[in-house]
């Protein structure tokens, strides 16, 4: 029999030792229902001052946004506004993420408005003061013509572009490179209509700064990006427009699997399997993208990076620290030459260890016959727990009711099956191996969930309940928890366990 291939989470203090209360998180799966998710608002503030330091080590003035869409909750919006106000802000995608930020205690000047926008989006961000992130010239027409018609202030607007062209050497020497495309902001090759219009409407609007966000891990992609932005900064300049920032959006990413080596076997060992080398290592074979085609690995496998040694904060000094292609000098040096400050909307590594998602063992059967494999069916579906859709599901944490099991059985191999009547409700497809088989009542914790996967996908198919939220803070000796939406940063949290 092959060896269990694990790829056990990356768990820092406190996440590790809020893992290792297990009455504490039973008592609160018995009292509000399994799924339910769990949350550290401390850490997001933590997360924050980590971003901050990349700034300071580089002399960079600016703000760092919160993408509000990785995850739903107040207490970690709160939180937030409680930070810097010259520091922090939030991002907000959607009308009703905006209201939300405003109910937690962000004030308008502290808002970025970005996403698709419809006209009462673009009304209220105008009305509270929020700057306004344009994706597009018909977005421009359409908040100017809101402005005059309800006699509203200038609307601070950054202008979001997309289909950067440079040259890979300097002075606009050697190959011509196009950053790949999105069905996001407007083309740079159409910016002298972007300028014009922006000319034209500047009794509605002030140009405050560029705005790019590639959906791509490649760090020298987005230096490449950066350098085209302060380029058209000069443009803009010379046309009488004062743009003073550069948004860099997020996609700053953390790693989930604790090990490399772990990564590495596992990744290895999905393409023996789909060649057919070796047992499967997934529900009836799935190959997450990949296929065998007379023998040879095809298609491209869709996982997010499980282990990345360079991510949030470290990732952003490195693309800050990079030399740019055409200019010759890092974007730090660049943005500090030109007076400019940074904005970056970190997401997923703003809530990096921020929290975990809890599921309670409704049934542990066999697999099939004889392949020595158990399919365990979870108070939970793929929706309440989908970080699979983005990337690998890491092994969850095994925490059983009362005393651990006798074992001897050593390492079983299981696969996670939701709640839902449909063959395809898996919480994931990969073999989990466990270090005894589980038994009902018992919880298993998917380890830093904040991130997309505790509630982005979140529906009521088959009307299932939505997973309670509780936000937990260590005070004196013990954890206290209350209510996602009943939480306030106004008692401090008396240190942070080991």
């Amino acid at each position: 029999m092959d060896a269990p291939l694990y790829l056990r989470p990356r768990v820092d203090p406190p996440l590790a030792s809020l893992l290792g209360a297990a009455p504490l998180l039973h008592s609160l799966v018995d009292a509000l229902g399994s799924p339910l998710n769990v949350l550290l608002p401390e850490i997001i503030a933590e997360n924050a001052a980590r971003f901050r330091a990349v700034y300071r080590r580089h002399h960079l003035a600016g703000r760092v946004y919160f993408a509000h869409k990785a995850n739903r909750s107040s207490a970690l919006v709160r939180r937030l506004a409680a930070e810097d106000v010259a520091a922090v802000g939030v991002d907000v995608a959607s009308l009703e993420e905006l209201r939300h930020a405003l109910s937690c205690g962000f004030t308008g000047d502290r808002v970025m408005a970005t996403g698709p926008k419809d006209a009462e989006f673009l009304w209220l961000a105008a009305r509270v003061g929020a700057t306004v992130n344009l994706d597009s010239l018909s977005e421009l027409e359409q908040l100017s013509s809101l402005v005059r018609t309800h006699g509203l202030g200038r609307v601070a607007v950054l202008v979001r572009l997309s289909g950067f062209e440079s040259a890979a050497g300097h002075g606009g020497a050697g190959t011509r490179l196009l950053s790949r495309r999105s069905r996001f902001g407007t083309p740079a090759r159409d910016a002298e209509v972007l300028l014009s219009a922006l000319e034209r409407n500047a009794d509605a609007v002030e140009m405050t700064g560029v705005a790019y966000h590639l959906d791509t891990t490649g760090v020298e992609e987005k230096v490449r990006a950066l350098e085209q932005c302060v380029l058209f900064m000069d443009e803009c300049r010379a046309r009488g427009l004062a743009p003073r920032a550069v948004d860099i959006g997020g996609g700053f990413g953390i790693g989930y699997v604790a090990e490399a080596g772990e990564w590495e076997r596992w990744t290895t060992a999905l393409s023996e399997a789909v060649l057919g080398r070796r047992p499967p290592l997934t529900w009836r074979g799935h190959g997450y993208g990949l296929r065998n085609e007379g023998g040879t690995v095809r298609g491209t496998a869709a996982l997010y990076p499980g282990h990345r040694p360079t991510a949030g904060p470290g990732y952003l000094d490195e693309l800050l620290s990079l030399s740019a292609p055409v200019l010759g000098r890092p974007p730090a040096t660049l943005l500090l030459e030109h007076l400019h400050d940074l904005y970056v909307e970190p997401g997923r590594s703003l809530v990096d260890q921020c929290g975990l998602s809890l599921a309670r063992v409704l049934d542990v059967r066999p697999a099939d016959s004889d392949s020595g494999q158990y399919l365990v069916r979870l108070g939970m579906n793929a929706g309440d727990m989908s970080l699979e859709e983005h990337g690998v599901l890491v092994d969850p944490v095994l925490l059983p009711r009362g005393e651990p099991g006798k074992g001897g059985e050593g390492p079983v191999g299981v696969f996670l099956a939701g709640n839902l009547c449909l063959e395809a409700d898996l919480i994931t497809r990969r073999l989990v191996h466990l270090p005894e088989l589980p038994r009902t009542g018992d919880l298993l914790a998917f380890a830093n969930t904040a991130g997309y996967a505790m509630d982005f996908h979140a529906h009521r198919a088959q009307r299932q309940p939505l997973a309670r939220t509780v936000a937990v803070e260590w005070r004196g000796d013990s954890w206290h928890w209350c209510l996602d939406e009943d939480y306030w940063p106004i008692t401090s949290p008396k240190g942070m366990p080991a």
